[in-house]
């Protein structure tokens, strides 16, 4: 049934926070499980939908899970997956579930996935796995709706990205990691998840190195084991309450973060005359009594720069801010679907192609609004935070994608959120 927040003005959110494990790590890392065909435990899981979702579609293909979700622990045991075919129903809810493709075919010899689903912010085209897989040996068909994949036997090559794409990246590692002899992946996404990917791959035996530069080299390995590994920290999810503190004009201390995946998010708060201190204890984010937060310009680009994934969150605080700033979207073409309700809580905010102007307003004020994806809702309620009066927010199962009782993390900080049935 669905539920809806209903969010009342808080005042400066204060005290601390944990960090759990990152959604766009643990995903492919449940993907990769497919490779070793035995039990594989992954801990630090968050509790997220999308997690759910790839458990499913792990399960609809032969695995089997057992998931101990106050500890975080995920048991995921592949050595009776016997299915290459990935069900619309299933794929169609999240399109992390495209990440199956390398490893089944790595596996199996052959994979039939559905077109993926997820946020609808942009076309996001799977083209570039494809080619990769062609390189190693594939022939690939498209018919009604489904990408089906064959190869025999994989064979090492030179692979080039036309774009840094992360799920490509991601997908064609997994598929070389068994394929005959070395593959060279160029011009591959650098991102931190990418790194943690191919350090579980490793601990399960492949030999993987240079993730984390722009070339990737692969040697191919006939088998892999079952391992242990836990998943690095969300950074997304730490940059949402970095300017939860930020917009609420707060004080917060984020636990279980790591201070060199969120450096682009730490440079524009410091931009915006917010202080942000890195400790042993964690980073703390907390507003100075008495100093306007300004307006920073924003152009998001693929890791290390500013993560496309916290533009509407910003864009939330650009809108109180003092001044004039432009974002500027240059990784996704649909990723201003927050503006609209942004406006209707009195934002200040132009559309001109692929950049918004954002005039800072001295009050947002509190309406019905509609979260259209994930990062758009998380935005809508960093807003609603801020905004007199009350918001009510509906559209949640995007929200719990991405993160898990979000509410009530942040009523523990001192919000007032309430989660109703709409």
């Amino acid at each position: 049934m669905a539920e809806k927040y209903i969010i009342k003005q808080s005042g400066a959110l204060c005290g601390e926070i944990e960090i759990g494990g990152a959604k766009n790590a643990v995903l492919p890392v449940l993907a990769a499980t497919i490779l070793t065909g035995q039990k594989c435990r992954i801990q630090n899981v968050p509790n997220l939908s999308d997690v759910e979702s790839m458990c499913v579609l792990l399960e609809s293909l032969g695995g089997k899970r057992d998931w101990n979700k106050q500890k975080g622990t995920l048991d995921i045991d592949t050595s009776k997956l016997d299915c290459s075919d990935a069900s619309y129903e299933i794929v169609g809810k999240l399109r992390a579930s495209f990440l199956v493709l390398g490893p089944l075919l790595a596996r199996l010899g052959r994979a039939k996935v559905s077109l993926p689903g997820g946020c609808a912010i942009g076309t996001r085209p799977v083209d570039l796995h494809l080619k990769g897989f062609v390189a190693l040996g594939a022939k690939i068909d498209h018919s009604h709706g489904y990408v089906t994949v064959d190869a025999p036997k994989l064979v090492g090559a030179k692979v080039y990205l036309d774009f840094p794409s992360v799920g490509a990246t991601e997908n064609i590692i997994m598929a070389a990691t068994l394929a005959e002899g070395q593959t060279i992946l160029e011009n591959c996404a650098v991102e931190p998840e990418i790194v943690d990917l191919a350090n579980f791959l490793n601990a399960a035996g492949a030999d993987i190195r240079g993730a984390g530069t722009d070339t990737i080299k692969i040697n191919g390995v006939k088998e892999l084991i079952g391992t242990v590994h836990s998943v690095i920290p969300d950074r997304i999810e730490a940059g949402t309450f970095m300017v939860a503190a930020a917009i609420t004009r707060g004080d917060i201390l984020l636990t279980n973060v790591l201070g060199d995946h969120v450096k682009p998010v730490i440079a524009k708060l410091k931009e915006t005359n917010i202080i942000v201190e890195e400790l042993d204890t964690g980073i703390r984010v907390r507003y100075e009594e008495g100093v306007d937060v300004v307006a920073a310009d924003i152009k998001t680009l693929p890791y290390p720069g500013f993560p496309t994934d916290m533009q509407a969150q910003f864009m939330s605080l650009m809108a109180t801010a003092k001044g004039t700033s432009i974002m500027t979207e240059t990784v996704f073409e649909n990723r201003f679907m927050q503006v609209g309700e942004l406006k209707r809580m009195g934002a200040d905010i132009k559309i001109e192609s692929r950049s918004a102007v954002i005039e800072g307003v001295k009050r947002l004020a509190g309406t019905q609004v509609v979260a259209s994806d994930l990062r758009a809702g998380a935005a809508l309620v960093l807003a609603a935070l801020r905004a007199e009066g009350t918001t009510e927010i509906s559209g949640l199962h995007h929200i719990d994608r991405g993160y898990y009782h979000l509410d009530k993390q942040l009523n523990k900080l001192g919000a007032n959120i309430k989660r109703v049935q709409a």
